[in-house]
């Protein structure tokens, strides 16, 4: 996503923003007599037109999430993530592939090396049955470090960014060569799942003047080398892109009626109604509650050709340094789901994508100067992987969107306040042509209402149009959530003539066919199927009961809906099932097939389970793979020949049920607890701050640049630390001047990004500090050398110790890193005293063209500067038998400005058959004192940015593979004190949840953790 403007509208034409009390001002119909299927000539299996995309000669509608595997640096568990996608009912994973994170260096690309390995990430997506949106950029934007640029790109050197230039072209072309290379094997046309590939992200420059429709030839030519490249290297899938807005309205083939080039197959618009960030202000100020835009008719003018598309669809919100304590998921809670993305069907959306589905972790320095290490973005799958209420909410309208194919194909016929026999409801039809299918969309007229509204809805059916219910109580809509009314709805060889409860799923089992309606606990529901004569009530939940009043067309039935499952048995071989929405949360359909369109014939409904992941039939007994918090009973509709369920490879003793199911229980997880750290040792991680400390080393980098790419301007010798080689983390700088200078003082101006902080010493005396501000990104102070020493016989030092928060992102990422000011001052007006030379120290090895990092798997984003990074003290294997034990603990801390560097070890022992996650949680011992900084290592990623001063993020989930599992951990903690008052931290570890599971968070992720080597001590 990124940082733009999404208001929706311009001169010429009229978005309206839907914002309470407001409603659509629509025509009856949004369709010409035809539309054409379109396609191109690379390949003949992905088609589409105005309504949806055609896989194979199939509409789908394709409902998908995203994710980054970068995100997420441990192969095993994309896995889990999409198996869980998998079971919302979702059809699709959409992935940023990130050119710094595989590109540390000009001259080379990694796509091999631990969560560099995105081969693995596409054999798994096919192994699971997901289609695959592929977003590689070359920028991304994604709330991370320069936009996912290449870090080495942001110097200036490789000229303006995003553009036709040459330098930048020769820049990204590796990168965009080898992931299109590598994607090739994967794309549909070739055996594999992915179906689009994107071309850049949210770059809405095609137009100088969008109303006049005048290009912007700098921009078409950039995106016309990146399409080539793309076919050259064996992209044949459809391209597509994101416009940030609706009001560029770029790289469509329908709008670019002047032939202005750069366009792709498929036009997308991303959108976020309640702002992308925590912090609303950041969005305007006119985000108001469950207010809807009218992406309908946006659509229509800009691509009406195409299916409407939106690529990015708010999934939740970042949570930026100001943001509240774990962020602001409720605000894209559940209501929020039911609410918006049924909207979104109303407005003929049959391609979305929701961002995130899963967000993951900013580890190390991927993060963009405005965040911290969490990137859990309120999604339906947490940061530590767990699901919840807004998951299941998904998951109930991903199955009916996976299972009603008519849903693909349909036009808008109108929208209003008439269909109900209640004003304060607002309806969209929908109506398939081909099948007569109808669906009815329903949400408040003013979208900000969550009053209780009784009604009446008159339908359009084969047998005319009229009002229903007819002899159930009307049905209510609650709260701010919306509901989908179907009629003519065709489910197997079957019809619903109308329902006034929502469709859940439906199966197609031995020729037989199993309806799930669902609809909330105490509110009526009523249906009428098509061809039956009776229906019987085969089970009850909770004393349900149901009314058959048989007509001549069929039978209708009406309900009030009770907790719990209700079955009902039909003479038409059809099979109903009622259930309440906390039931239909743990209803599940696994494939029983690995084809992504999920047919509804290869599919068992499975209730009761916390999750289920997959499923598959061996003669009489299937096999359910998923997880299980608690003693529950499973039930399964499968098959006549299946007479038993394997779970997790366990047999139950199963029982079948008077109308063909099986039941069986499921017993709770093994209970284990957490184990305490071992006592910790610890050592001074600021040597450099001592009298006589030698900067000789290869640590160290003479700062010598006297010009600069940069257009941005300092003192000579330049002091930005992307030109020597160092992109990430704290760098440590070190001013060397004589003492016969006249040296009083110094003046620094440091840019380090929004939260940036830094330390200043002299001759090993502390300075001062700038602790930070959320909103500053380069910083000035004035430090006195009054009460420091100075040297008249030998050198004096200045150590000015900082971090980086992350680049700045757009055309911004240029914006240089460092010190963009260093002055000495003096009393004695007739003198200047100047620096005799600067050197800089950064990630070891950085200073290297050639490799970046000595740890290329964990990458250059994982550390800076510390001598505790460079040394290797976080690393696995580092030897610290000569460092005194036992030692103070963090929480004891120490007294003085300095940063010190804490160690220990923690033995886990998760059962076997357990997923299990966890998190670091870091509290205040001394709440008066917060100036300090902590970074967390684990296994010797850097997985947590403490900056208490600053933010309110505490709790930092660590997951499997960085974190073993089975065995023991190397844990390690720097904290930065940046006043005299030192610092004191107490550190947890905390269960984040434990379930029983197919998926074992306990395997051997040693290859991940590569340790410390004698190289390390080089960097000194």
């Amino acid at each position: 996503m990124r940082f733009a403007n999404r208001a929706f509208g311009s001169s010429a034409y009229a978005l309206l923003l839907l914002s309470s009390g407001f409603q659509y001002v629509l025509g009856a119909s949004d369709t010409p007599s035809d539309w054409h299927i379109q396609g191109h000539d690379l390949q003949d299996q992905i088609q589409w037109d105005h309504y949806s995309i055609i896989i194979n000669g199939e509409r789908l509608f394709l409902f998908g999430g995203e994710m980054h595997p970068f995100r997420l640096p441990v192969p095993e568990l994309w896995e889990d993530v999409l198996e869980k996608v998998k079971a919302m009912g979702m059809r699709m994973i959409s992935i940023y592939t990130h050119w710094g994170f595989h590109a540390p260096t000009p001259d080379q690309v990694d796509f091999n090396t631990g969560a560099h390995n995105l081969t693995r990430f596409f054999e798994m997506a096919k192994e699971v049955g997901l289609y695959v949106l592929v977003r590689p950029g070359p920028y991304i934007n994604g709330e991370l470090n320069a936009g996912g640029l290449a870090l080495w790109s942001t110097t200036g050197a490789y000229g303006e960014l995003r553009s036709n230039g040459s330098a930048f072209t020769e820049a990204w072309t590796p990168y965009q060569t080898g992931i299109a290379k590598l994607v090739k094997p994967f794309q549909l046309t070739d055996g594999g799942t992915v179906i689009m590939y994107q071309l850049e992200n949210e770059y809405g420059e095609q137009w100088k003047n969008v109303e006049a429709k005048i290009p912007n030839p700098k921009a078409v030519s950039y995106m016309e080398k990146l399409k080539e490249n793309a076919i050259q290297n064996g992209i044949v899938v459809p391209s597509v892109h994101n416009a940030p807005n609706a009001n560029g309205r770029p790289w469509s083939k329908d709008y670019d009626t002047v032939g202005a080039g750069g366009d792709v197959d498929i036009y997308g618009l991303d959108s976020y109604p309640q702002c992308w960030s925590c912090v609303t202000e950041e969005c305007g100020n006119n985000i108001l509650p469950f207010a809807v835009s009218n992406y309908h008719d946006h659509f229509q003018l800009v691509s009406p050709n195409q299916p409407s598309f939106m690529p990015e669809f708010q999934g939740g919100a970042m949570s930026p340094w100001l943001s509240p304590a774990g962020g602001c998921a409720e605000r894209t809670g559940p209501e929020f789901v039911n609410f918006y993305y049924r909207d979104n069907i109303a407005q003929r959306i049959t391609i979305l994508n929701l961002y995130m589905i899963y967000g993951g972790t900013n580890w190390g320095w991927l993060a963009a100067p405005f965040l911290g290490s969490s990137y859990d973005y309120g999604a339906a799958i947490s940061e530590d992987r767990n699901i919840g209420s807004k998951y299941y909410e998904i998951k109930n309208l991903g199955l009916f969107t996976r299972a009603a194919d008519e849903l693909a194909h349909t036009d808008r016929i109108g929208t209003g306040t008439n269909y109900t026999n209640n004003t304060n409801i607002f309806t969209t039809e929908l109506k398939n042509p081909k099948t007569g299918a109808r669906f009815y969309v329903l949400r408040h007229a003013t979208t900000s209402s969550d009053s209780t509204e009784t009604f009446a809805i008159n339908v359009t059916t084969s047998l005319g149009s009229f009002y229903v219910p007819r002899i159930a109580p009307c049905p209510k809509l609650v709260g701010h959530g919306g509901k989908i009314f179907v009629a003519d709805f065709h489910f197997g060889k079957h019809t619903l003539f109308y329902a006034t409860t929502e469709v859940l799923t439906y199966s197609v089992i031995d020729g037989k066919t199993t309806l799930v309606l669902w609809t909330p606990t105490g509110i009526s529901g009523e249906f009428y199927l098509k061809g039956a004569k009776k229906g019987t009530l085969a089970s009850s939940s909770k004393g349900q009961t149901a009314i058959f009043d048989k007509r001549d067309n069929g039978v209708v039935v009406g309900f009030t809906q009770r907790e719990g499952a209700t079955v009902l048995e039909f003479d038409n071989d059809v099979r109903v099932v009622l259930v309440d929405r906390d039931t239909a949360y743990r209803i599940w359909v696994p494939a029983l097939t690995k084809d992504p369109k999920v047919p509804v014939d290869k599919t068992a409904i499975v209730v009761g389970p916390r999750l289920v992941r997959s499923a598959s039939v061996q003669g009489n007994t299937i096999s359910v793979n998923g997880d299980c918090n608690n003693t529950a009973d499973i039930e399964v509709f499968t098959s006549n020949r299946v007479s038993s369920i394997q779970w997790n490879g366990k047999q139950l003793r199963t029982t079948k049920t008077k109308y063909g199911t099986l039941k069986a229980s499921l017993q709770a997880p093994e209970k284990f607890s957490v184990p305490r750290f071992a006592s910790w040792k610890s050592r001074d991680s600021l040597p450099e701050t001592a009298v006589g400390y030698s900067d000789d080393g290869p640590a160290w980098v003479i700062a010598n640049h006297t010009t600069t790419p940069s257009a941005t301007k300092g003192t000579v010798p330049y002091l930005f630390s992307d030109e020597y080689g160092f992109h990430t983390g704290i760098k440590l700088w070190r001013g060397h001047f004589s003492g016969e200078s006249g040296a009083t003082g110094v003046y620094l101006n440091i840019q380090g990004g929004t939260a940036h902080s830094w330390s200043a010493f002299l001759n090993g005396k502390f300075l001062g500090s700038y602790t930070g501000d959320p909103t500053v990104a380069a910083s000035n102070a004035t430090l006195s050398f009054a009460n420091a020493p100075i040297f008249t016989n030998q050198t004096n030092v200045l150590l000015v110790t900082h971090d980086d928060t992350g680049h700045d992102q757009l055309s911004a990422a240029l914006n240089p890193r460092g010190i963009l000011n260093a002055t000495l001052l003096s009393s004695n007006s007739s003198t200047t005293p100047e620096f005799n030379i600067w050197k800089l120290a950064g990630t070891a090895g950085g200073s290297d063209p050639s490799r970046s990092t000595l740890d290329p798997l964990r990458s250059h984003y994982n550390e800076g500067g510390l001598s505790a990074e460079r040394l290797g003290w976080h690393l696995p294997g580092f030897d610290d038998s000569n460092w005194s034990s036992p030692s103070t603990s963090p929480a004891q801390g120490f007294t003085g400005a300095t940063i010190r560097f804490y160690r220990t070890s923690l033995p886990l022992d998760v059962p076997r058959g357990v997923d299990a996650s966890f998190a670091f949680k870091f509290t205040p011992v001394d709440t008066s004192n917060l100036n300090y900084r902590a970074f967390l290592y684990v296994n010797g990623y850097q997985y947590g940015r403490y900056y208490p001063s600053i933010a309110s993020e505490n709790m930092f989930p660590v997951p499997a593979g960085v974190l073993n599992h089975g065995g023991d951990n190397v844990v390690g903690l720097a904290v930065w004190a940046q006043t005299e008052k030192g610092a004191k931290v107490d550190v947890e570890l905390v269960t984040r949840y434990a379930v029983e599971s197919s998926f074992e968070s306990r395997f051997d992720g040693k290859y991940l953790q590569p340790g410390w080597t004698k190289k390390r001590l080089d960097y000194a």
